[in-house]
C-alpha cells in the first residue's frame, strides 16, 4: 500500500474561528450550549461588577435563540487604533481579543474579570448560526449582524439616537450539530442568573422565556441578605448547628502581598445534612472548586484549632484535621483575583496558587475574632469537629485490625505514611532518587508516602499478567499498593489497598511524560479498578520559578511558581500592575524535580491546598477508543501505524523537546 503524501501541502493553517469549529470540544462543553450562552452574561456581569450596569436581563425566545441585555457602557464601536477594525468586530471573530487583558499599562476596562483565555464571545460566535449585536453608546443606537460561525459579518448601522441610554443586547442563535442537545437547560440557566444576583450587590437580574401560546413566564432575583440570605435559602428548612457567619475583605493599596481590591466575600456555616457549596471567582461559577476553596477551608480550619486549643476543648489522644472541621460545613464564597487562572477554557476550577494564601488569610482572623466573641457557636462547632475526628480515629482503627493478618513486606525503598485511614493516605510515585530524597522531607509524614523509582517503568502493555511481577520496580508498587494484578474484566478485592491517592509524580519534560506514560499503561492495562474507582492521579509541578524581590518593609521578598508560560505571563501582569519592575523580577526555569528543594517541592506539588494534580479517569462511553490508542501508542508491532499516526497529528504536539 502506498503511504500517504506528507510535504508542504500536508500542513493547514487554520484561521479565525476554524480552531473552534474544527475542535469545539477544546474551548466550551459540548453537552449543550449553556456555555456559550454563558459567555455572553458573563460580559454583562463584568459590566455590573465594574459598576456600570445595574441590569441584566436574558430571554429564552421559542425558536431556541437566547437575548442577553444589559445597561452598561456597550461594546465599543469605533476602529481599533491598530488593527483599524471596529472593536465589537475583533470582540466576535478574533480569539484572545477583549477588553480585560492590558491591566500592565493601565489601559484594561475590567480591573477584575472572569480569567485572560481571551476567547469568550468568540467562542459563541464560532458556534452560532447568527448573532444580533444592539449597542447603546455615546446617544447612538449601533447594529451588527454575524452569521455562518462568524464567516459572514454585515456592516456596522447607526440606527439614530437613544438619548442617554447605554448598554448592550446580544441574540444568540447556536448551531445545533456542535452539541449534543440544542435546547439551553433552563435549570442550569436559572441557578446561574440566581448566583449572579446573589454576587452583584443593587443588580436586578431577570429571566424571560418565551412559551408557544401566552405572555412569556417572567423570574426575577434580589437578594437583599447577599450571600448569608442565599445560603439560608439553600438550606430550607434546615436550622445550622451554629448562626451563620458572613463578611468580606479586599485588600487596599498598602497591602504586601495582593492588589487593590483582591480578596474574597463569603458565608458558611455547619449542617447536619450540609446542602451543597458553590464558590466563585470574578463571578464566574467554579464548581469544580478549586485553590480559593483550599484557603477557605485552610483559613477555617486555622481559626477553630486556634479557638479549640485557647479553650482547651480537644481531649487527650485527638487530633483534628481539616475533614473535621469542614466536613460538615456549607459555605458560597465568591473570590476577587486580579489574574485568574483556570483549569481549562470552561473554567470550572480555579488553578491561581495565590489564592489559597489570598483567601486563608482574609478569613482565618476575622473569623476567629467571631467565634471568640460568639463562644457557644464556637463551641458547637468545635464539638461536632471533635466528634468526626474520634469517629474517624476509630474507624482508622477497625482497618487496622482487619489488616494484620498476611501483610507482605513492604518495599525497602518505600517510605510509609504513619496513618492507616485509607481515605486520606497518598502513595506520590517520584521520578528518580534526588527527587525522592526531597520529596521524603517535603511531605506530611502522617499521610504521605513515598516510593522512588530508579529509570524507567517497563512497558507493561504486553507483559503476560504472569510475568509481571519479574519486573522489580513493577513488583514493589504492586507490593506497596496492597492490590493484586487484575483484569479489565475480573472483579479484584480491593479492601487490601493502602493508599486512597496514587499520585505519578514526574519532571515536566520529555522523560517525565514518558514515565507518566509508561506508569497510566501498567495502571490502565493490570489495575484497571484503580482507575474506575478515581485513584490514581497526575502530579503538574511547575515550570517557572519567579523571584520578586522586597519593595520596601511593606513588602517583603516573595517567591511565584508558574505552572506554564501562559501563567508566567499572568504573573508579570500582575507584578505589573503592583509597580514591579519588569528587569528586578528573576525567572528560573525547573529542569526537574531534582532541583526543588523540599520547601519548594511541598508548596508546589505536595501540600494539597496549593498543589495540582489531575485525577485519571476513561471518558465515558470511550472506553474502546482508549483500548485502540494505548495499543496504538504502546504495542509493539504497532511502529508503522505510530509513524503514519505521527505524520498526520505530529503538528497538533506541544513538545518541549
Amino acid at each position: 500500500m502506498a503511504s500517504k503524501q506528507y510535504d508542504e501541502s500536508s500542513f493547514r493553517v487554520l484561521k479565525g474561528l476554524e480552531p473552534v469549529r474544527e475542535r469545539p470540544g477544546m474551548y466550551t462543553r459540548t453537552d449543550s450550549p449553556a456555555h456559550v450562552i454563558q459567555e455572553v452574561i458573563d460580559n454583562a456581569a463584568d459590566e455590573a461588577l465594574a459598576g456600570s450596569a445595574k441590569k441584566i436581563h436574558v430571554t429564552l425566545h421559542t425558536d431556541g435563540s437566547v437575548t442577553v441585555a444589559d445597561d452598561g457602557r456597550g461594546i465599543p464601536v469605533g476602529l481599533h487604533p491598530e488593527e483599524q477594525v471596529p472593536v465589537v468586530v475583533l470582540a466576535y471573530t478574533r480569539l484572545h481579543a477583549g477588553g480585560k487583558f492590558d491591566k500592565r499599562a493601565g489601559n484594561s476596562a475590567y480591573a477584575f474579570s472572569g480569567g485572560l483565555h481571551g476567547v469568550g464571545v468568540a467562542v459563541t460566535n464560532a458556534l452560532s448560526t447568527r448573532i444580533e449585536v444592539e449597542i447603546r453608546r455615546d446617544g447612538r443606537i449601533h447594529r451588527i449582524d454575524f452569521a455562518d460561525g462568524g464567516e459572514q459579518i454585515s456592516e456596522l448601522r447607526d440606527e439614530g439616537g437613544c438619548g442617554r441610554q447605554t448598554g448592550t443586547r446580544v441574540r444568540v442563535w447556536p448551531d445545533p450539530k456542535y452539541f449534543d442537545s440544542a435546547k439551553v437547560p433552563q435549570h442550569e440557566l436559572e441557578r446561574l442568573l440566581r448566583s449572579k444576583a446573589v454576587l452583584l450587590a443593587g443588580v436586578s437580574v431577570r429571566l424571560d422565556i418565551e412559551q408557544a401560546t401566552g405572555p412569556a413566564l417572567t423570574k426575577t432575583w434580589t437578594y437583599p441578605e447577599g450571600l448569608s440570605g442565599y445560603l439560608r435559602e439553600a438550606a430550607g428548612d434546615q436550622e445550622p448547628l451554629a448562626p451563620l457567619y458572613s463578611s468580606e475583605k479586599y485588600a487596599g493599596n498598602d497591602d504586601e502581598a495582593f492588589a487593590d481590591g483582591e480578596g474574597a466575600a463569603w458565608a458558611f456555616g455547619w449542617f447536619e445534612q450540609p446542602p451543597p457549596s458553590e464558590s466563585y471567582v470574578n463571578l464566574i461559577p467554579t464548581v469544580a472548586g478549586g485553590t480559593h476553596e483550599s484557603g477557605l477551608k485552610g483559613g477555617v480550619f486555622d481559626a477553630v484549632k486556634s479557638f479549640v486549643e485557647h479553650h482547651a476543648l480537644l481531649p487527650r489522644g485527638v487530633k483534628l484535621q481539616q475533614d473535621d472541621v469542614c466536613g460538615r460545613m456549607s459555605f458560597v464564597l465568591s473570590a476577587r483575583l486580579l489574574d485568574p487562572q483556570f483549569q481549562g477554557q470552561v473554567k470550572e476550577k480555579l488553578n491561581s496558587r495565590e489564592a489559597v494564601k489570598l483567601v486563608s488569610g482574609v478569613v482565618r482572623d476575622p473569623f476567629e475574632i467571631w467565634l471568640n466573641n460568639h463562644v457557644e457557636a464556637g463551641k458547637a462547632i468545635a464539638e461536632q469537629a471533635i466528634r468526626s475526628a474520634q469517629a474517624r480515629q476509630k474507624n482508622a482503627q477497625k482497618v487496622e485490625k482487619r489488616k494484620t493478618s498476611g501483610v507482605a513486606v513492604l518495599p525497602g525503598k518505600l517510605s510509609d505514611c504513619e496513618s492507616e485511614d485509607i481515605a486520606d493516605n497518598e502513595l506520590f510515585l517520584v521520578e528518580g532518587d534526588s527527587a525522592g530524597g526531597s520529596a521524603k522531607m517535603a511531605r506530611n509524614k502522617e499521610t504521605q508516602a513515598i516510593l522512588p523509582l530508579r529509570g524507567k517503568v517497563q512497558n507493561a502493555w504486553e507483559v503476560d499478567p504472569n510475568r509481571l511481577f519479574a519486573n522489580a520496580e513493577i513488583h514493589d508498587i504492586a507490593v506497596a499498593l496492597g492490590v493484586d494484578a487484575h483484569g479489565a474484566d475480573d472483579s479484584p478485592d480491593l479492601s487490601g489497598l493502602r493508599y486512597g491517592k496514587v499520585v505519578i509524580m514526574s519532571d515536566a519534560d520529555v522523560d517525565g511524560s514518558h514515565i507518566q506514560t509508561l506508569l497510566l499503561t501498567l495502571f490502565f492495562r493490570h489495575f484497571p479498578a484503580l482507575i474506575e474507582h478515581g485513584h490514581i492521579y497526575v502530579a503538574q509541578p511547575p515550570l517557572f520559578r519567579v523571584d520578586v524581590p522586597a519593595q520596601g518593609k511593606k513588602r517583603p521578598a516573595r517567591r511565584l511558581y508558574a505552572l506554564d508560560d501562559g501563567e508566567l505571563v499572568a504573573i508579570r501582569d500582575r507584578l505589573a500592575q503592583e509597580g514591579v519592575r519588569e528587569a528586578a523580577i528573576e525567572i528560573g526555569r525547573f529542569k526537574g524535580l531534582g532541583e526543588m528543594n523540599p520547601e519548594q517541592l511541598r508548596e508546589t506539588t505536595m501540600d494539597p491546598a496549593t498543589r495540582r494534580v489531575l485525577p485519571v479517569r476513561v471518558r465515558a462511553g470511550r472506553l474502546t477508543e482508549t483500548l485502540e490508542m494505548f495499543k496504538l501508542l504502546m504495542g509493539k508491532g504497532e511502529a508503522s501505524s505510530r509513524r503514519a499516526w505521527m505524520e498526520v497529528k505530529g503538528d497538533t504536539a506541544d513538545a518541549d523537546i
